[in-house]
């Protein structure tokens, strides 16, 4: 995943993040593709063995300083690296004063100098976070997203099965909506995955007979969540008569969304089926089997146990 200098400018602005351009030389074509920063002090001594130029370059008040106590000649070879790696970006920290120097070589240079006033390490925690959202791997999925007891809900299911609807008897329950229709999932660790509503649905709901519907401006701010971890995954399929439902939850089901297993349940949907009450159930019940309590499992040892006793009792 490789992002531009210019994108991470933009989305920077947009949460606030105190961002100017210096030397706007290929804001669009320096790629980052790492989402950790890097602070070149030693490379300014000559050791450039380690500058991976992928990343954001940090200048902070050490380097600045001690770009500023050297001799015109000494500076100028402190720089020289930057027209050796072919780095991806410069960002100043603390508003501080740019040298000139480093501003002539990274404009010669072409490589992008932004500042920010924000304290360094204020700004790195910020921008690490926001390079790891944007360089981690994502996919959309049609389904809607709720906060149910807490529990990230993933509800899936057919176009046209009622996902909709069941969102907003949940809303209407006081439980947390998401996203609606078209849910953006990024893998924020090897296991652990986020889910938003892309930015053109944010807060929307559409229900067939009723329309567009904005969730924020109909039930308030408390009934909305901008993002949520996926926990567990709601699959709405149609009743059939002919097909054998699991009816004691012993077996163990799982959705998988970019190598990320999520226990997955399997909601025939028949008319006179209380689904909210469902699916508060099944979130309930997720957070139970986190304190180690199964009542599925807890009723087949049961079994087992009377079975075993049963079968001593004839043997004697």
């Amino acid at each position: 995943m490789k992002i531009s200098v210019d994108e991470l400018l933009n989305e920077a602005l947009k949460r606030g993040i105190d961002l100017e351009v210096i030397c706007n030389h290929r804001l669009k074509e320096k790629l980052i593709e790492h989402p950790r920063i890097q602070k070149p002090g030693l490379a300014l001594t000559g050791f450039t063995y380690h500058v991976y130029p992928e990343r954001v370059q940090i200048f902070g008040e050490t380097e600045i300083t001690y770009l500023n106590q050297l001799s015109p000649y000494k500076k100028r070879k402190a720089v020289k690296f930057l027209e050796e790696i072919p780095i991806s970006c410069i960002i100043v920290t603390k508003g501080l004063n740019i040298p000139q120097v480093l501003k002539r070589k990274a404009c010669k240079e072409k490589i992008p100098l932004l500042r920010t006033s924000m304290q360094s390490s204020t700004f790195i925690i910020q921008i690490e976070d926001l390079l790891a959202e944007l360089l981690a791997e994502k996919v959309v999925i049609h389904g809607n997203l709720l906060d149910v007891f807490g529990v990230g809900v993933l509800i899936i299911g057919k176009s046209g099965i009622g996902k909709s609807e069941l969102s907003l008897s949940l809303i209407m329950r006081n439980h947390r909506f998401v996203a609606d229709d078209m849910v953006e999932i990024i893998k924020k660790s090897p296991r652990v995955l986020i889910g938003r509503s892309t930015e053109l649905l944010k807060h929307i709901v559409e229900i067939r007979g009723l329309g567009i519907i904005n969730i924020k401006d109909l039930f308030g701010i408390s009934s909305i969540r901008d993002t949520k971890r996926i926990e567990l995954v709601i699959e709405l399929i149609r009743w059939e008569d002919e097909t054998d439902y699991d009816r004691l939850g012993f077996e163990e089901n799982y959705y998988e969304i970019m190598g990320v297993r999520v226990p997955l349940v399997r909601l025939p949907v028949t008319p006179g089926r209380q689904l909210p009450a469902l699916i508060e159930v099944a979130a309930r019940n997720y957070l139970l089997k986190l304190k180690g309590i199964d009542s599925a499992k807890e009723f087949k040892e049961n079994i087992d146990r009377a079975l075993q006793g049963r079968f001593r009792e004839e043997i004697e």
